[in-house]
């Protein structure tokens, strides 16, 4: 069974919501703590709770800064805003035992507490992430985040990669956030991981540089260079932070969810900002459903009036080899009443490059339509029956209580001409012995 992992970003993501949302899912805590211990990070301490968004009960991760930063970006920044209001009715769950857990190691390395003032470039990112008590995917996936959000940035500014400094993102609490997902990840030892389009609000927002509109410049970058689909709402302010952003990138797997599935679990995290939606993001474990006898199949089809018989009969063979169910041919009419033909290609998805690849260079064909199928088979098994002339391949079907033999067209070829029999009696003499 394959396990999935679906992020529904139907309220924006933020690296706080989706670390929310894994340990809501049932990642576990006493590990991320533990791993996040061995980065030998201080000037901050943890929150683990729930709390309620529209009334829907969800998870509520925070780092909470020790000393004074400047953060004023994202569904980040309005951390220190909102959990004074949240700790008066929360303060039970759970915070009292991270807490005290932190101060012991605020006192080991209160020294470095002017660390959280700190702009980091890429290489610092690096260092404190190979400090990491984690396995190689982890500091991976941590990387490849910090990567994503580097290269937006650049482009943003205008600068190389090697000068960007990051300053909210390069903050402690954004560090965590994106470390924290990657080990999260990696313990629910997901299979494939779907990320929905994201929706972002409108207006601007204030950041160290100034006032900037939303979508901000990092967001847009990471979403372009990535491929993310932004779903545009009428909310204001930032949905989609740069670090909720590249989280989406890096984790993204596959773009659509499996035609059957089943959840085995869900997580919601909580975002800081109230929106007329409830701000969570929600998460799910789905175990893809095993192809059975109605599967999918895709049809691809190309209309061509411009290549020779003998290319087609060559590209009809050259699909068949590469392992498509079935080719044909469709006499057809084109425009300027042309002769053509319609080639139609049956395969698997994962199948689609491939024979897309045929086409385009054993065909003149110029453009490919394709679409979902599904498609009821009947069980089937090859079977192998002895004749006076040799053997045979027949293959037997089942339909509920009854069953068909066809046996195999070369099959009934080669026995034919060692017989002298025509075609039709060997081929019932087989259909018999199946």
């Amino acid at each position: 069974m394959k396990k999935i992992l679906y992020l529904e970003c139907n309220s924006g993501i933020s690296g706080d919501m989706t670390v929310g949302a894994l340990l809501d899912l049932g990642a576990d805590k006493e590990v991320l703590v533990k791993t996040l211990e061995s980065l030998r990070l201080s000037g901050y301490h943890l929150h683990f709770g729930r709390t309620k968004k529209c009334g829907l009960d969800a998870y509520d991760f925070d780092v909470h800064l020790e000393t004074e930063a400047v953060h004023e970006h994202s569904h980040e920044h309005e951390h220190s805003h909102e959990h004074e209001h949240i700790h008066e009715h929360e303060h039970s769950h759970e915070h009292e035992h991270i807490h005290e857990h932190e101060h012991s190691h605020e006192h080991k390395h209160s020294h470095d507490h002017e660390h959280s003032h700190e702009h980091r470039n890429i290489a610092d990112i690096y260092e404190i992430i190979d400090r990491l008590d984690a396995g190689e995917r982890v500091k991976s996936m941590a990387r490849q985040m910090f990567d994503i959000v580097a290269e937006a940035e650049a482009k943003a500014h205008g600068i190389p990669l090697e000068e960007v400094h990051f300053h909210e993102v390069g903050a402690i609490d954004s560090i965590i956030d994106i470390i924290s997902t990657a080990v999260c990840v990696d313990n629910l030892g997901v299979d494939k991981i779907i990320v929905s389009p994201l929706a972002e609000g409108s207006g601007s927002i204030r950041c160290q540089h100034g006032v900037i509109p939303v979508p901000v410049p990092a967001t847009v970058n990471i979403a372009s260079a990535h491929g993310l689909k932004l779903r545009m709402t009428d909310n204001e302010g930032e949905m989609v932070t740069p670090t909720g952003a590249a989280i989406a990138a890096a984790l993204k797997t596959n773009d659509e969810l499996p035609s059957s599935c089943r959840i085995l679990k869900t997580g919601m995290g909580a975002g800081k900002k109230e929106f007329k939606q409830a701000n969570v993001l929600r998460a799910m474990i789905l175990s893809e459903e095993e192809a059975s006898a109605g599967d999918e199949m895709w049809v691809l089809e190309s209309n061509i009036d411009d290549s020779t018989g003998e290319a087609l009969g060559f590209a009809m063979e050259s699909l068949l080899d590469a392992g498509a169910a079935d080719v044909w041919y469709t006499p057809i009419y084109m425009k300027k009443n042309r002769p053509a033909y319609m080639l139609s290609v049956i395969c698997k998805k994962s199948q689609i490059d491939t024979v897309e690849e045929i086409l385009f260079i054993q065909t003149t064909t110029i453009g490919i339509r394709r679409y979902r199928a599904e498609r009821t088979v009947l069980p089937r098994e090859k079977r192998t029956v002895m004749t006076q002339w040799g053997e045979a391949e027949v293959k037997v079907c089942q339909y509920k209580d009854r069953e068909f033999s066809y046996p195999e067209y070369e099959s009934v070829k080669n026995l034919s001409k060692k017989s002298g029999l025509d075609y039709q009696t060997v081929y019932r003499i087989l259909q018999k012995e199946g």
